[in-house]
């Protein structure tokens, strides 16, 4: 859970985008966070022994992915969108393993790897354009001077989003219709899910090239060298999903043979099943539209849940409160014993009794002959009576 982000454990991945964006594209996109989905997908015989272990991951995937979604919708920095796109899609693939398609969960771990490296380094793009201005709200109007950018960008939301025929409809929508057959809480939270991906994808494309805002600074296009990899990756995009579905036919027993416990799949759904996750990304895609480009219907006016979303349910603040404070009370009042108590007693205390002791010592070194003369008559003496006593 912890590394792959899920819900509770998840804190980390949105501050992990602070880095340049080449290193948060691949922290986010194919390495780190997968990890534990590859995880679980490799000990699949093992929660196939348990269903409560089956229905916890489902829970727990199916509300990573609706916080996430939630939470990316009010977001304004550019990169944090997207990070938080990566929680939410990793939440679907949690879920994809909970409901025994395993399968399915790495061949969108294969997709996201591609459409979520693009987003992230088309991201960059925008941000050396802007001069490293990340708050999308301070960006607008500037497709026509970086139309490269713009359009791959467009293709990495298009396969998040789940559009045909790009490789986010191949692989993301075989976790929907998973749902569908076997689980119908997961089934509504992966469509609403569905929507808020699509809906948050596109305030993105809209405010960042469409609103109106007019920016003060020189923009420009990306040199080749930074288009070069979004350019591949905008092929890998399209096509992984064609290829890994119908070429590798990654879905299948034949593919995977023992490497992953295999369920076998159900019937064939109706057409409207099939259709349905594509309407609701366009459902989310129109209602952005409506919102930022026509301004049709208005934002959200609801100042607690915008609060409550802005501030990511509130995670970190409770996190400081139950967790961080009181571990800082506790640290400081150990630091407090340590300084006054121990150190006090322990080794500070021995060094002040070797100054004393040094001190009564430099009075005897006066430096006068008289007195070491004294001290050795006086020393004799002594030493003579006790030879004296002792026979």
């Amino acid at each position: 859970m912890g590394k792959s982000a899920q819900l509770g454990l998840h804190v980390w991945l949105p501050d992990a985008m602070e880095g340049p964006t080449p290193v948060s594209a691949l922290i986010h996109a194919a390495t780190m966070v997968t990890a534990g989905i590859f995880l679980v997908a490799k000990c699949s015989p093992l929660f196939e022994l348990s269903n409560v272990a089956q229905e916890l991951i489902v829970i727990i995937g199916a509300l990573t992915a609706f916080f996430a979604a939630t939470v990316a919708i009010t977001q304004n920095d550019i990169k944090k969108i997207i990070a938080y796109s990566t929680c939410s899609q990793l939440g679907y693939m949690f879920m994809a393993c909970g409901l025994s398609a395993y399968n399915v969960a790495i061949f969108h771990l294969m997709t996201h790897a591609f459409f979520k490296a693009l987003l992230f380094l088309g991201a960059g793009n925008v941000i050396h354009a802007m001069h490293h201005e990340q708050n999308i709200q301070k960006m607008g109007n500037c497709w026509k001077k970086i139309p490269c950018t713009y359009a791959l960008m467009w293709i990495g939301s298009l396969a998040l989003s789940g559009i045909f025929p790009f490789a986010g409809f191949y692989s993301k929508d075989l976790i929907i219709e998973h749902a569908y057959s076997t689980d119908s809480f997961a089934f509504v939270i992966s469509l609403v899910v569905a929507f808020f991906t699509a809906f948050y994808s596109w305030r993105l494309l809209l405010l960042v090239f469409h609103s109106q805002k007019q920016s003060k600074i020189n923009i420009h296009e990306a040199p080749k060298i930074m288009l070069i990899p979004l350019l591949i990756l905008a092929f890998g995009s399209v096509f992984s999903g064609i290829w890994g579905a119908n070429i590798l036919n990654i879905t299948s027993n034949a593919f995977w043979k023992s490497s992953l416990v295999m369920i076998d799949e159900h019937g064939v759904h109706n057409f409207f099943i099939k259709l349905l996750p594509t309407l609701t990304s366009l459902s989310g895609i129109a209602l952005a539209y409506l919102i930022y480009q026509y301004q049709v219907i208005r934002q959200i006016k609801s100042k607690f849940l915008l609060k409550f979303l802005q501030n990511k349910w509130y995670f970190d603040e409770v996190y400081e409160f139950v967790i961080i404070a009181p571990i800082r009370f506790i640290s400081r009042l150990l630091w407090k014993f340590d300084v006054k108590a121990i150190d006090s007693f322990g080794p500070n205390g021995v060094v002040r009794l070797v100054n004393e002791c040094s001190k009564s010592s430099i009075k005897l070194q006066t430096g006068y002959i008289f007195d070491y003369a004294f001290i050795m008559f006086v020393t004799l003496i002594i030493g003579a009576l006790y030879i004296i006593g002792i026979k």
